[in-house]
């Protein structure tokens, strides 16, 4: 089977349209709910999980339940998500209302990610489930390795809590604000505690801002070594 599969190229034509189709052009164009990817979405969330799982099981056999959750977690994330259906070229391939066009729908994750489990769910559907395997393991290669090597630093807002929490039960709170245009959105984040500023950091989106703070914050007080 070839590495470099795009399941654009094996899928159902008919279905891939469908994948590709959101809400709003349905809407718009007054056709049938089942035309839009809402339903092969909830089925490709399925699919990409058991699918996710079986990879993690087999490339980490030392690793706890607890370990390949949360790589797994951040793997089917919508940011994670969005970076591959960009890479594949669907954000091109995305059937979308005015309104949503209008408001940068090609670029929103959550777009991005809703469209990706579908197009997994129709070639699920078309029987391509080898393809699919094949596919989700060449394209999460290189992030799997980087979230393994940097589960820590996916994790520092809950890390800054627990430490937080352990010492009077209070919660950080982070405050963000967003600058740039709305196709290129900047986010800042400045994380508190006790009403004092501990870190800052900068992000592509506002959980990736929050993310980077929580990580500066927690090298910044000791809780993670660097």
């Amino acid at each position: 089977m070839s590495e470099n599969i795009n399941l654009i190229d094996v899928c159902d034509k008919k279905l891939f349209d469908i994948a590709m189709t959101h809400p709003s052009y349905v809407k718009d164009n007054d056709l049938p709910y089942d035309e839009c990817y809402e339903r092969l979405e909830f089925l490709g969330d399925s699919v990409l999980k058991l699918l996710v799982s079986e990879i993690l099981f087999k490339k980490f056999p030392d690793y706890d339940e607890g370990r390949m959750t949360k790589i797994r977690a951040i793997l089917v994330s919508d940011a994670s998500l969005a970076k591959v259906a960009v890479k594949i070229g669907l954000d091109k391939c995305l059937k979308l209302g005015k309104g949503e066009e209008k408001t940068g729908g090609r670029t929103k994750e959550s777009i991005l990610a809703c469209a990706f489990e579908a197009m997994l769910g129709a070639c699920y559907t078309c029987g391509k489930i080898n393809e699919t395997s094949e596919f989700l393991k060449n394209e999460f290669a290189e992030y799997i390795e980087e979230i393994d090597n940097n589960l820590v630093k996916y994790h520092a807002k809950e890390m800054l809590q627990e430490y937080t929490q352990s010492i009077d039960c209070k919660l950080p709170v982070y405050k963000t604000e967003q600058t740039g245009s709305a196709h290129k959105p900047q986010f800042n984040s400045v994380v508190y505690y006790n009403d004092e500023e501990i870190a800052s950091a900068a992000g592509k989106t506002k959980k990736e801002s929050q993310q980077n703070c929580a990580y500066n914050a927690c090298v910044k007080l000791g809780i993670i070594k660097v």
